[in-house]
Parts: C-alpha cells; structure tokens; sequence
C-alpha cells in the first residue's frame, strides 16, 4: 500500500513492510456534519414539497386558523372546533327530518281519525266486538262483531303465504343461480309484470276461468281430509271459496316476494359463494349455507310485504268470494265462502247512511288497521334479529352462577 506522496511505506525493522494505518470511526463521523452535497439540494426540495401541502395557518387572536377549515378556538385549555355553517346540508337535513316527521304523523293522524269514530259505535254496540259473528249494525239495537271477518282474513292470508313465498324462493333461486343470463332476464321480467296487473282482472280471472280449474282440487282435498273441520267440503257447488281466493291472492304477491327475494340473493359476497365452492361444495350446498342463511333477513322481509298486501286486498277477494246467508250456520272450512274486513267494508259501502252504522264499519277497518301494523312490527323486529351483527351475547348462566357463589 503507497503513502499520500507516491512512494512505498518504509520496512520494519524485521523486514517486513509496514502496513497503513486504518482510518478511526470517529475521524469519520461528526455530529455537526450536514447533508452531503449529493442530497443537499434533495432535501430542500422535499421539505419544500411538504410545506406546500399543508394548508396556510393565520395566526389569530383566539386560536389557529387554517385555510379551508373550521375556526379552532382555545376555551379552558381545551380545543374547540367551531359550527360548520353550509346552507345545502342543512336545506337537505330539514326536508329528511321533515319526510320522516310527516310519515309518522299520517300514520297517527289515520288511527286517530279511525278510532274517534269507532269509539261511539263501539259504546252502542250490544254483543262482543271481538267475539260475535253477527252483524247488524243497524237499528236501536245495534249488534255486530268481527271474529268471522277477522278469520276469514287470516286464514286466506296465511293460505296464500304458504303457497306464494316457496315458490318466491325457488323462482328467485333460479333466476340468480341457475337460469342462464339469457333466460333469467325474461323470466324475472314475466314475473314481475304480474304486479302490474289490476286487482280486477285477477278477481274476474279468478272466478270465471281459475275457480273452475281448482275444482278437482278442492274435491280431492276434501275427500282425503274432510275429516278435518278446515277441510271440510259444505254441500253445494260453490266455486267463491276461501281456497280460491287464498290461491289468487298468492300470485298477487308472488312478484313482490320473487323481487326483493332476488335482489337480496344476489347481493351474497362473492368470498362466500366462491369459498363453499372452493371447498368442494355442491351449487345446492353452497345456496344452502352460504346464499339462504345471508338472505334470511330479506326474505323475511319481503314475505311480510306480501302479507300485507295480501290482509288488504278488496277488489278481486269481493268478486271472488261468495257471500254467506245471514241466517246459514257459520262453517269454518276454506271450502266456503266468507267475507275479510276489506270486502266486508266495500260491499257494504251503501249503508254508509247513518253515523251508527259508519261506525260500526270503521271498528272494523280501525282492526284491520291494527292487525297491518303489528304485522309489520313484527317484521322489524324478526328482521333486527336475524341481521347479523344486531343479536345480544347471550350470557352463560352456569358461569353467572358460579361467579355469584365466588363472590
């Protein structure tokens, strides 16, 4: 190794040349030293960068104003951001808070309006509103009840729900997992077509074209389980029957329970489908713990909607159904006729002539009215529980019981 001058290190004494002496760490390092020419002029243009970032400060009086923010001001040590004051936000806020204000108050001020005229009629009425099946609403001593209208329009309703919301389910089921893209636009537009159909035509199809077809059905029903007081056959031929109706009333609801079943299907996360499938799931096993259990909350949903629509139905369950002699025994069979609160209301419309008898069918639309809303509360509810994420952790008894003797 040379020296700084050129020439070779001289020998040690032994012969040997001398090595150069390592440079110290410390001759190396100095704290004082700045960045290296090489990435002075780096970092001035980075800090530069940064400070054109942030947002201008103004230094106030009160506190520390940055440009495009909100005024900060220091009250007892403590940092206070101030209001927010933009006009659309709060035009947008007032009209929600409005909206949902004026939902809540028509819906009180119908069952305000209901009741303050049912409360007469209910006073005068001599025999159990609740109760009777009679119904004679007229004269000094007026006398009806509901038990009849309010069988009648739970059972067709429940009727139509057991056969429309399967079929909802499966249709749904098709249209988004197995029907292939050129066939599932067709059909989910068929069936929802079938929402855009008049009560009216649906009661005039029903009776003259749909009732005769179920008459086979009705027989053999009849004859298999006519040992069961709901299935029942009365003598006659009477093709109005609740089954007719309650078979109706399920292809009214049909579209609204496919539509909303559908769209909630196929919101499933893909992760989920495509992880059942990924660990050897069939496309059965993957619908079934990966599609059903997400879609539950909406399914239930969409069933309630159903029933909604299906309590309060008038036009087409008033052609279909017949109505019963005053003086026949009443027959608790679906192979009967009957009347719901609906077509009760709206046959009877032209005996609206007194204040007594008004009354006396609004008690029975005030009931209607009752029955629709605790459906959908109900709803709500099955809906909160089943959401994922809403549930209470429930507590170990056997742990709360030991903790209690512990202590």
């Amino acid at each position: 190794m040379s020296s700084p001058d050129g020439t070779a290190p001289p020998d040690r004494p032994d012969g040997t040349a001398a090595e150069e002496a390592e440079p110290k760490i410390e001759d190396l390092v100095h704290e004082d030293a700045g960045p290296t020419p090489q990435f002075g002029g780096l970092a001035a243009e980075h800090a530069d960068h940064d400070a054109a970032q942030q947002p201008a400060e103004v230094m106030t009086e009160s506190g520390v104003e940055a440009a495009g923010t909100t005024t900060a001001t220091e009250t007892g040590g403590k940092l206070e951001l101030g209001p927010v004051g933009h006009l659309g936000d709060r035009l947008f806020g007032g009209l929600a808070r409005g909206s949902g204000g004026l939902v809540v108050l028509i819906v009180a001020f119908v069952g305000i309006f209901l009741l303050a005229l049912a409360i007469p009629a209910l006073i005068d009425d001599k025999s159990n509103f609740l109760f009777s099946r009679i119904w004679e609403p007229g004269g000094d001593q007026p006398r009806f009840g509901i038990a009849a209208l309010f069988y009648t329009t739970v059972i067709s309703s429940i009727i139509a729900m057991l056969i429309a919301v399967p079929i909802a389910i499966g249709v749904a089921l098709f249209v988004t997992y197995y029907a292939p893209k050129r066939l599932a636009a067709p059909v989910a537009h068929a069936v929802d077509l079938l929402a855009a159909v008049p009560s009216i035509i649906y009661g005039l199809w029903g009776i003259l074209f749909f009732a005769p077809i179920l008459r086979p059905v009705i027989n053999g029903l009849s004859t298999a389980l006519g040992w069961i007081p709901l299935f029942e056959k009365p003598p006659g031929d009477n093709v109005g029957v609740v089954f007719t109706a309650s078979v109706v009333l399920a292809i009214m609801i049909l579209p609204v329970v496919t539509a909303i079943s559908r769209e909630i299907f196929a919101q499933t996360p893909i992760t989920h489908r495509e992880g059942a499938l990924a660990l050897g799931a069939t496309r059965w096993e993957m619908i079934r713990l990966s599609v059903l259990p997400y879609g539950r909350s909406g399914v239930v949903s969409a069933s309630m909607l159903g029933l909604g629509r299906a309590l309060g139905e008038t036009v087409a369950v008033l052609i279909i159904l017949s109505v019963p002699n005053g003086n026949d025994p009443w027959n608790s069979s679906i192979f009967a006729g009957g009347e719901t609160f609906a077509s009760k209301i709206a046959n009877n419309a032209a005996e609206f002539d007194s204040p007594e008898k008004t009354g006396a069918y609004i008690a029975a639309g005030l009931v209607l009215f009752v029955v629709t809303f605790l459906v959908n509360s109900a709803a709500r509810i099955i809906v909160d529980r089943s959401t994922p994420g809403t549930k209470r952790p429930r507590r170990n008894r056997r742990a709360g019981a030991a903790e209690g003797a512990s202590a």
